[in-house]
């Protein structure tokens, strides 16, 4: 490997090249790299001209020159945005390419919702607006609430929420709250195996303690198991549906009636929607709360860091609970209610990400009913042509029919090679690795959700990689124990980057007196 300024020239073995030309979507050659904004920076060059002052400067101004910022590069106009245009093009998204991450749902959005949301009337409404100025953006609100209610099967919905870890803590508050309403103290909260692993740090949060519970042998929680643990002290069972392993939870409306028997509620993770809206509804099947992930289901760019929604849908009895304000319709007006005795009170700042609301409100009209209910046969379908190519190539943990998203192992990989490996080679076939070691109730586990917005022919491609993978596993193990190779950096050691992160720049001269503390930047 040999380097020249900001471009890498790779050599590429032949059958990695082999692997590019089957793909079609890798690359090799000449990668484009670049050095720390730092490493750019020369004495005395700057990004911008101003003309001179022709007013008095100002102290402030003269207290933060370059030379009171100790370190600040100094770069041009032309460094910085190539810079920062080279970054850009390391980042991978669902608008580079096929993102096969289980249990996250990262799906293509249509960009006409993105227009829709910003909308000056709509992108440019402060949220301290009177309301008799809002209602065009509180009718919003009011008929998202309706037509979520209306997907999922519960009485009432709240948008507040501001991400799906954030609607079960709301939901897990109105369980609680209405416990303490009826004059009880339980203690517990169940949660099974195949839960999301943000359900047990919920319960928790809320003061429970959590109670794990083991799945089946078919990957399934049983109602008698859970009625072996049912007892006085359980608040509420917190059950994902489909389960982390895509699996239906078969026995859901069997264990929703022991749990009510034994005068608790039921929580659904509503993470995986995706594979039950327009088929099914939870609040059908007995359950008293879930969230929603807008973020996943409903037509919203996922991951990075940016906004998400939780919004949370309750059945009656838990309807004087939901998070305070709420958005009502009286005499063909809208308006927000504070007046709830019984709420468990304000869940964050005003409302909640309504740029977000506006995406999934724009997503579902668009949709409509037979067009939601497509979508999730869709997403069950790609699920198990995928499921259908490369079972005998992958070990099979369980048996039972995938809905939205399917577990393999790496328990059949040959040439001594785990999932990591398998995860690293893929990238060399130019594809983001799918979900790797979750659920932990599955060694070794990859976890494929190909969504419903792929083609067969990405489909067909992706599988097509990962069985030529298999084949290379047995008979050439040395290229994914070596792989990635053809990115600007091979494999890091990510153990020593989780234990001892480098988290300051040091540039090159001052490295060496770093033992003796000298600041880095």
């Amino acid at each position: 490997m040999s380097r020249t300024g900001t471009l890498t020239q790779l050599k590429v073995c032949p059958r990695a090249a082999k692997a590019e030309m089957k793909s079609g979507t890798a690359t090799s050659g000449l990668i484009l790299k670049d050095k720390l904004i730092f490493e750019h920076s020369d004495a005395g060059r700057t990004g911008y001209s101003l003309p001179a002052l022709d007013v008095p400067a100002a102290a402030l101004a003269a207290e933060l020159t370059r030379a009171e910022v100790k370190g600040f590069p100094e770069v041009s106009e032309v460094d910085v945005v190539r810079h920062f245009t080279r970054l850009s093009t390391w980042n991978y998204g669902v608008d580079s390419g096929f993102y096969p991450l289980g249990s996250c749902t990262m799906k293509y959005n249509p960009k006409i919702n993105e227009v829709a949301a910003r909308l000056p009337g709509l992108a440019g409404c402060h949220p301290h607006t009177p309301e008799r100025f809002s209602q065009g953006t509180l009718a919003l609100m009011h008929d998202l609430q309706g037509a979520l209610a209306e997907i999922s099967g519960f009485d009432a919905v709240t948008l507040q929420p501001a991400a799906g870890a954030h609607g079960e803590l709301a939901g897990v508050l109105m369980i609680r709250a209405w416990h303490e309403s009826h004059g009880r103290s339980r203690k517990k909260v169940l949660i099974p195996d195949t839960a999301h692993g943000t359900n047990p740090a919920t319960a928790a949060l809320c003061g429970y303690e959590v109670v794990p519970i083991a799945s089946g042998d078919a990957g399934v929680l049983t109602a008698e198991t859970v009625a072996e643990y049912m007892d006085e002290d359980v608040a509420a069972l917190m059950v994902t549906s489909p389960n982390t392993l895509g699996l239906f939870e078969s026995d859901i409306r069997k264990i929703c009636d022991i749990v009510h028997a034994g005068g608790g509620l039921v929580y659904c993770d509503g993470a995986n929607l995706n594979a039950l809206m327009g088929i099914a509804r939870p609040g059908d099947m007995g359950v008293d709360v879930m969230h929603f992930n807008l973020h996943k289901t409903f037509s919203t760019p996922h991951g990075g860091g940016g906004p998400g929604a939780g919004p949370v849908g309750v059945t009656e009895k838990l309807i004087p609970f939901l998070p305070k304000p709420v958005v009502v319709k009286e005499a063909g007006n809208y308006r927000l209610d504070f007046d709830r005795p019984q709420s468990i009170g304000r869940m964050r700042s005003f409302y909640g990400n309504f740029g977000v609301m506006v995406r999934a409100w724009a997503y579902i009209l668009t949709m409509g009913g037979e067009g939601l209910k497509q979508a999730s046969q869709m997403a069950v379908l790609n699920a198990n042509y995928i499921r259908a190519r490369l079972e005998g190539a992958y070990h099979l943990p369980h048996q039972n029919r995938s809905l939205h998203e399917v577990v393999f192992s790496d328990q059949d990989l040959g040439g001594n090679c785990h999932t990591l490996d398998l995860a690293k080679r893929l990238i060399d076939y130019g594809y983001h690795p799918p979900t790797v070691y979750f659920p932990l109730v599955v060694a070794g586990a990859i976890m494929i959700e190909p969504t419903e917005t792929e083609s067969k022919e990405v489909l067909d491609e992706f599988c097509d990689a990962m069985l030529e993978i298999a084949r290379e596993a047995e008979e050439s193990p040395e290229l994914l124990l070596e792989a990635p190779t053809l990115t600007a950096l091979r494999r890091l050691d990510e153990t020593a980057a989780a234990r001892k992160p480098q988290l300051r720049y040091c540039p090159p001269q001052e490295a060496t007196e770093k033992k003796e503390n000298k600041s880095c930047y």
